[in-house]
């Protein structure tokens, strides 16, 4: 195959310039390369497909849609049918009273636009000085500027010389201490604080008991406003359609994207609930505009899209699937702990990470992405590495128990390898 001239995200283009892997199908939990080889898909894309691929429904009502009027601008007063459409039903599933919906093309836009809003909102209500967002430790918020700099992954963070963007803070993953601290000390000051229900790419981690409920009693008591990050956890992956849900969150604003089109096209966008609308719909407060928006923000087809996906999800039971599923996948991979290679397993709805032992890592940095390449190589398995430390699982809500065990099985032929190969 010739050297590609398509610059890969999260790629040392160095190796991979020459070694490119190319897909060119796939149906339900399977994708094939352009030299005929099937995998099995651990990971649904990004975390994103969660019906499963080679859905017919959500192609026809995208071109359907792309036939009737493919998008136009959602500027001003204009928009289009599939936008309020999905809008409205976003709104009724929300897991908050009376929310209206911002969208835009992805998760890293929704970060931004959370971002904006809450600073936004404080100038309007009239305490311009409440500026500082909080985020936490492993976390991930997209790749805009606001997410690299709310991000809590060094990585992702390292090279671009500090802060993207002023006046954010971090605390440790768990730490309810630290946070309340923080608030303590600055609390006249934080506009928000923002976290995942299960931190995702930060290493499937899920919270401990009662970590959310202290979390929410800090925001409120020091008046700050809470963004549930439900990028990965949103429509279904954690077992109900919001992690939120799972954890008695009841956040400000939520910020979705991934399922709500199960990644067939580009779609995200944010959750706004009553307070946070209050004085940009409701009250009569002069000049109270938030000016921005995207140039696809509402796009018809991509909309058009998310509709069918998500009569796919409910006319399917897939969030009920998730649930009955969970076990199965947790005892599935909980076969792996006694594996010399690992040092521990987490799984929580349809997700976990194997995670590599601290010995295997100190021994070898690149572990994990040795890992992933053998898990590939020796069993068809695609997974991807989190943290520089862990294995992504996160399939499509399709996948059948046959294909768990499969999985897993894949998992072990490829840490096999490795620990042959010295």
């Amino acid at each position: 195959m010739p050297e590609t001239r398509y610059w890969h995200g999260f790629a040392d283009m160095h190796g991979v310039r020459s070694n490119e892997i190319v897909f060119r199908s796939a149906e339900g939990v399977w994708i094939e390369d352009v030299a005929g080889r099937r995998y099995l898909d651990a990971t649904a894309g990004l975390w994103y497909c969660n019906v499963g691929y080679g859905r017919r429904a959500i192609a026809d009502a995208a071109a359907e849609q792309m036939v009737r009027l493919s998008a136009y601008s959602s500027f001003g007063a204009y928009t289009t049918e599939p936008t309020v459409r999905l809008a409205a039903r976003l709104a009724s599933m929300a897991p908050m009273d009376d929310a209206v919906v911002f969208f835009g093309s992805g998760g890293s836009d929704a970060i931004d636009t959370a971002a904006k809003l809450v600073r936004r909102y404080w100038d309007v209500m009239g305490r311009p000085h409440k500026r500082l967002i909080v985020s936490r430790e492993h976390g991930y918020h997209g790749m805009h500027a606001w997410g690299t700099s709310l991000a809590g992954i060094p990585l992702n963070k390292a090279g671009y010389g500090g802060e993207l963007v002023d006046d954010v803070a971090h605390v440790g993953w768990g730490d309810t201490d630290g946070l309340a601290d923080l608030f303590e000390r600055r609390g006249n000051e934080i506009a928000a604080f923002v976290g995942e229900p299960v931190t995702g790419a930060g290493g499937v981690i899920p919270p401990e008991p009662g970590y959310w409920a202290e979390v929410q009693r800090l925001c409120r008591a020091h008046d700050v406003l809470l963004v549930v990050d439900e990028v990965i956890t949103g429509f279904g992956r954690l077992g109900v359609t919001w992690g939120s849900e799972r954890y008695g969150i009841e956040p400000d604003l939520v910020t979705f994207a991934k399922g709500v089109t199960s990644g067939y096209v580009p779609l995200g966008g944010l959750l706004v609930g009553a307070r946070v609308k209050a004085p940009f719909w409701d009250d009569p407060i002069p000049g109270a505009v938030f000016r921005h928006g995207y140039t696809y923000s509402g796009h018809a087809t991509a909309c058009a899209a998310g509709m069918a996906n998500l009569d796919i999800l409910e006319g399917e039971r897939l969030v009920e699937r998730v649930h009955e599923l969970e076990p199965v996948l947790a005892g599935a991979v909980a076969r792996l702990d006694a594996h010399p290679l690992v040092g521990e397993t987490r799984a929580v709805g349809l997700t976990a990470a194997v995670e590599l032992a601290d010995d295997v890592l100190a021994a070898d940095p690149a572990a994990a992405e040795k890992a992933a390449a053998a898990i590939r190589a020796q069993a068809g398995v695609l997974t991807r590495v989190l943290r520089g430390r862990a294995l992504q699982i996160s399939p499509a809500f399709v996948i059948t128990e046959a294909e768990i065990d499969a999985l897993v099985d894949g998992f072990r032929a490829g840490l096999d390898a490795l620990a042959a190969a010295g």
